[in-house]
């Protein structure tokens, strides 16, 4: 401070973070902000006019055709946002608040419907439900003519069990740390137990259903697979990228760039929504005495296990479908019965390409997000400014971009010079990196909010450089958080397909991305198969998820 109370500006430290936090927003600036600002610069231009134009969005808003895929998304989003909060909330008040008989397990089976990417739910129940699916035939033999799973109740129903669990892991999460003396003062004033639940528990608990609410209506919103298998003809934005960009009459990149940035701006609008309903109110308390678990015995405790296990076990049937169905014999028409290995022969001799590149590139991409992920937490908590919070700003920004638009941002960005990357590894491994960066980032900064700064700062004390200190004891302190962040960025890699499908080529293709070119091949079999290995290995990759966290870290 000089005289006269002037403050003195302060040179920056060019220290180890000093260097850190150039070098990752430099990252951030070439992989994330450089292509979707190109992106949005691209959608101002059209290959009919010249120079600067609307006319791209004139085009959105008058035609008939674009206008109807934004009401179908706005259908299809908002309808299973309302039947997964249906499912979820009391599915999250039976396990928080009843002795469910089995909770834990169903606890396992409840992720697993979350981490199984919603198209292979989409075609494992056309495999039951489908025109020529075992239930529908079954059903058959005795007249009865099933609805149709294929179009908008399809669609909506697939969404629905695989994305419930994030209203239930929101909502328990809220549900566990409530301070039961607002119900028991709800109580002593003579409200029933229903009316508690509806003018306490719930406005209470409110903005972390919301918040489950709002993964919901961004997974719809971002997710290609799901519509593209089991729609037939009911397009919806994201479907309608694609379509606009892989047309067969020559693809629309301009076009494709618009839709894109409309996609955004209806998430941004959502997430701005949801912050007005939140800030309206004080929702804040003190949890110093959580609810008891009420005892119930015999039949009563039948009762409230059965839906969980109904919900649980419906949630589950994609995965056991695919697998069972991976065993059966197939030719050109379909299953036709009889257990064998030749599915997993066949994908072994011509597919096996697709399985390596699978997990070799999600295995880079996490040596990078874990790298990036520790250096990033870190700079969030211990390096608090205006830095740190564009950082985490920008970390938490592919959350608000679906795949497939994240894969047009970076085909417009990196299809020309200087920097071409289109139809190579490298940008198939950028864009894991982007998506999937989010879930180490949040985990490990978690857990380095719970670790005492006094550790570090006696490691400094004693002349050690930050630098040392960091790697020497502040990221083995981290890595636990670290590594359960990394384990679901690594579930979410292998499983990508809405990105994938628009970044890859001939010899860059994924397990997905093979899952989905054998459906629309009719090559069922094959299909079964390769969404088995990515069951298998998601499932594992739960469990250990599960061992090392020990319920420390959030699955979301």
């Amino acid at each position: 401070m000089l005289k006269g109370g002037i403050p003195r500006l302060t040179r920056p430290r060019f220290d180890f973070w000093f260097f850190v936090k150039i070098s990752v927003v430099a990252v951030m600036a070439l992989f994330l902000i450089y292509p979707f600002f190109t992106l949005i610069t691209r959608s101002f231009f059209s290959t009919r006019v010249e120079g600067l134009t609307l006319f791209n969005y004139e085009r959105f808003f008058s035609r008939t055709y674009y206008m109807n895929a934004l009401k179908n998304t706005a259908y299809v989003t908002f309808l299973t946002t309302l039947t997964c909060a249906l499912i979820g909330v009391p599915l999250a008040y039976l396990m928080t608040r009843y002795n469910v008989w089995g909770k834990r397990l169903f606890y396992i089976l409840i992720i697993m419907a979350l981490m199984s990417p919603p198209f292979i739910g989409a075609y494992s129940w056309i495999l039951l439900f489908g025109r020529a699916g075992f239930i529908t035939k079954l059903f058959a033999q005795f007249g009865v003519r099933l609805p149709t799973i294929y179009g908008k109740t399809g669609i909506i129903l697939v969404f629905t069990f695989h994305l419930y669990p994030f209203v239930y892991l929101y909502t328990s999460g809220a549900m566990t740390s409530i301070d039961s003396s607002l119900e028991e003062a709800a109580e002593n004033l003579g409200s029933s137990r229903l009316r508690r639940l509806f003018t306490v528990t719930l406005p209470v608990i409110l903005p972390s259903i919301l918040g489950g609410l709002v993964m919901v209506f961004m997974a719809v919103l971002a997710d290609f697979g799901t519509p593209m298998l089991i729609g037939e003809g009911y397009t919806v934005l994201p479907v309608l990228v694609y379509n606009e960009y892989m047309s067969e009459m020559g693809g629309n990149a301009n076009m494709a760039s618009t839709l894109s940035v409309i996609i955004v701006a209806c998430s941004l609008l959502v997430l701005f929504l949801q912050k007005i309903l939140i800030y309206k109110r004080n929702y804040t308390m003190t949890a110093m005495r959580p609810p008891q678990v009420i005892q119930v015995h015999g039949f009563k405790r039948f009762l409230v296990t059965l839906p969980v296990a109904l919900v649980a076990l419906v949630g589950l049937l994609p995965q056991a479908t695919v697998v069972v169905m991976s065993f059966i014999k197939t030719d050109f028409t379909g299953f036709i019965g009889g257990f064998s290995f030749d599915n997993y022969r066949a994908i072994a001799s011509r597919l096996s390409r697709n399985i390596t590149n699978t997990y070799w590139f999600s295995l880079v991409a996490i040596i990078f997000i874990v790298l990036l992920g520790m250096l990033i937490s870190y700079i969030i908590v211990r390096k608090k400014g205006l830095v740190a919070s564009a950082m985490d700003a920008l970390v938490m920004f592919p959350y608000v971009i679906p795949g497939s638009v994240l894969g047009i941002c970076l085909i417009v960005a990196f299809n020309r010079r200087p920097i071409v990357l289109t139809g190579t590894a490298a940008i198939m491994i950028i864009s894991f990196v982007v998506r999937k960066l989010p879930y180490t980032v949040r985990s490990g900064s978690a857990f380095l909010y719970q670790t005492d700064p006094s550790i570090e700062e006696a490691s400094i004390n004693l002349g050690v450089s930050p630098m040392k200190t960091f790697f020497t004891v502040m990221a083995r302190l981290m890595l636990p958080g670290i590594l359960s962040g990394a384990i679901l960025s690594w579930i979410t890699c292998i499983n990508e397909l809405s990105s994938s499908i628009m970044l890859y080529a001939g010899r860059t293709s994924t397990i997905a991305v093979a899952i989905y070119t054998e459906v629309m091949r009719m090559s069922d079999g094959t299909a079964a198969a390769l969404a088995s290995v990515l069951t298998v290995t998601t499932v594992a990759s739960l469990l250990f998820f599960l061992k090392i966290s020990k319920g420390k870290v959030s699955i979301i």
